[in-house]
C-alpha cells in the first residue's frame, strides 16, 4: 500500500486524465485544485444550481497557467445522459460529487433530490462503465446510517434512512453494487461525514453549520441552535476528503466494490463546535457579540454520529491530517478574507 505523498508523487509522473462531477461545488472544486496542482488533467462539469463560478475563479488564481490549461469545464446536467457519455469518453478516473445535498432541502423536494442523486448517479455511472473507465469514486453520505444509534458508525451496520437525502444516498450505494456483481464494474464509495472548509457557502436556508455560525459571529448575527446543543457530529476537514478521493481513485481493485467512511473519528457537540469556532476568530483578532438561539431539534436529523475510520486506514492507507480544531484555524483566514462580510 502507497502513502499518500508517494501516490501524488507519482501522479505527478504518470498523468492521468480525470472528471470531476459537481466542479463548482465545495468539495469539486477542492478536488480539482488537488488534482490540477498535481499536473493532472481536469473535465469538470456543473450545472452551477449549487456550485458556483467564484469557486472556479479562485481555483484559476491559485494554479499556473500551464496548469489551467489542463482544465476543461462543461456547464451541463448529469440528469443529462448525452453529456455524462460526451465528457467521460477520454477519461481515466471519475470522482463523482455533484449531487442535491441537505436533509431539510429533500424533505422539502424529495422529487429533485431524487432526479439529481438517483437518475444523475445512473447517467454518470453507465456512461462510465461503457466508456470502461479505470476507476469510478462517488460521494456517498453518513446519511445512510439513519436510526442505527450505535457508535461508532462501521461501514457494515446501517439503519433505517430517517430522511428522502439519506435514501438516494443509500440507492447510490445499491447500484453500485449491482454494477459490480452484473458488470464487473467496481467502484468505491465515500461515506463523508460533516465536511467543512474553504469555499463552503454560509449563506441560504441549507448551509452547513460551521460557515453558516462563523458568518453569523462575523456579523455580530443570530446563532441558532437545533435542539439543546449536545448533538454531535464527526467534522471532517476538506484535506482529508481530497485525501480519501485520491487514496479511492488510485486503490488497487480488491479494495474495490466498497464503501469506506471519511471522517476524524471523533465526535463534536454543537455547544462545543459554538466555542471552537469564537476562540478561533478572537485568535484571528475578531471579537463576536452573538447571541445563541436554541429552536427545537430538526427533522430527519440523527443525534449522535461518529465514524469508525480503520476500514479506511487499513484498506486504502487514510491518514487524516486535521482534526475539527486544526482544520478550523486552517479555514479561519478564508473565511474572514473571502467576502464573508459582504454577504450581508
Amino acid at each position: 500500500m502507497m502513502e499518500y505523498s508517494d501516490i501524488k508523487i507519482n501522479l505527478i509522473k504518470h498523468k492521468k486524465c480525470w472528471v470531476i462531477t459537481g466542479v463548482a461545488g465545495f468539495i469539486g472544486s477542492n478536488l480539482l485544485e488537488e488534482l490540477l496542482n498535481l499536473d493532472q488533467f481536469v473535465i469538470g462539469i456543473d450545472n452551477f444550481s449549487t456550485g458556483y463560478m467564484n469557486n472556479i475563479e479562485e481555483v484559476k488564481q491559485s494554479v499556473s497557467t500551464s496548469k489551467w490549461e489542463k482544465f476543461t469545464l462543461y456547464n451541463g446536467d448529469i440528469c443529462d445522459y448525452a453529456i455524462c457519455e460526451q465528457i467521460v469518453k477520454n477519461a481515466d478516473y471519475v470522482l463523482h460529487q455533484a449531487a442535491l445535498g441537505s436533509v431539510p432541502r429533500s424533505i422539502e423536494n424529495p422529487i429533485k433530490t431524487n432526479a439529481v442523486n438517483i437518475t444523475g448517479f445512473l447517467n454518470i455511472l453507465e456512461a462510465s462503465r461503457k466508456a470502461g473507465i479505470q476507476s469510478f469514486t462517488y460521494a456517498a453520505s453518513s446519511s445512510t446510517y439513519g436510526d442505527h444509534i450505535n457508535l461508532p458508525k462501521q461501514e457494515h451496520t446501517i439503519g433505517n434512512p430517517l430522511s428522502p437525502y439519506a435514501v438516494t444516498k443509500y440507492v447510490n450505494e445499491l447500484y453500485a453494487d449491482v454494477y459490480a456483481r452484473n458488470y464487473g464494474f467496481k467502484s468505491i464509495g465515500l461515506r463523508y461525514f460533516n465536511v467543512f472548509g474553504k469555499r463552503q457557502d454560509p449563506m441560504g436556508a441549507y448551509a452547513a453549520v460551521i460557515p453558516k455560525w462563523t458568518y453569523a459571529l462575523i456579523n455580530s448575527k443570530e446563532v441558532l441552535i437545533n435542539g439543546d446543543g449536545q448533538t454531535s457530529r464527526d467534522f471532517c476537514y476538506i484535506d482529508n476528503v481530497v485525501q480519501m478521493n485520491i487514496l479511492a481513485a488510485t486503490a488497487e481493485s480488491e479494495c474495490k466494490n466498497n464503501v469506506y467512511n471519511v471522517a476524524i473519528g471523533d465526535r463534536t457537540s454543537l455547544s462545543q463546535l459554538y466555542n471552537i469556532i469564537k476562540k478561533s476568530l478572537i485568535q484571528n483578532g475578531i471579537q463576536t457579540q452573538s447571541d445563541i438561539t436554541y429552536k427545537e431539534f430538526r427533522l430527519g436529523d440523527v443525534r449522535h454520529s461518529q465514524a469508525d475510520i480503520s476500514k479506511a486506514i487499513n484498506m486504502l492507507g487514510y491518514k487524516p491530517s486535521h482534526d475539527i480544531i486544526k482544520g478550523i484555524a486552517c479555514s479561519m483566514p478564508w473565511y474572514i478574507t473571502n467576502n464573508f462580510k459582504q454577504l450581508k
